[in-house]
């Protein structure tokens, strides 16, 4: 029993280590010169960064990513919180609801933020506030690091709704 609490701990801690990367690192679309996130633009020939501000054109998508990406790593930071709590509040036999339904939200959130990404890349990258040609580019780590993120936030949510406590 103590090796898979250890297993679910860990699963945990990884899941919100893949949400903060994706979150904070600038990569979920890159080139050969630049790569940007949904925070800045920036050039690395000469790495200078441009944050990405209302003059750009879909910036309501990228303030809705932004959102939902920092609200996934709150949920999952407090899903992760709330299980140490009720791994010594509850009684023995119960089910981890709570923690499970936190958890789902942060994957829920995480799905958002990268499906409207995905959806509107396009429009995100043909802006006129970019100093360069962006739209020739592609997916970075950071984004692949939050479909990721989605899967084990998932796989974590719905083990926890299975998880009874033990002895």
């Amino acid at each position: 029993m103590l090796i898979l609490l250890a297993f679910i701990i860990v699963f945990h801690i990884t899941s919100a280590a893949l949400l903060f990367i994706a979150t904070i690192d600038n990569a979920w679309w890159v080139g050969d010169n630049f790569s940007t996130d949904v925070w800045r633009v920036c050039i690395t020939n000469t790495s200078t960064c441009m944050a990405i501000t209302d003059e750009f054109n879909e910036y309501q998508s990228i303030q809705a990513v932004q959102a939902t990406m920092i609200l996934s790593t709150i949920f999952c930071c407090v899903a992760f919180l709330v299980f140490i709590l009720q791994l010594f509040r509850l009684k023995q036999g119960e089910r981890f609801v709570l923690t499970s339904v936190i958890q789902l939200l942060s994957c829920l959130c995480v799905m958002i933020a990268a499906s409207i990404y995905t959806d509107r890349h396009e429009e995100l990258h043909q802006s006129h506030g970019y100093v360069m040609e962006v739209s020739k580019g592609q997916y970075g780590y950071s984004f692949v690091l939050a479909w990721i993120a989605f899967a084990f936030t998932l796989i974590s949510g719905v083990m926890y709704l299975v998880l009874r406590k033990r002895k």
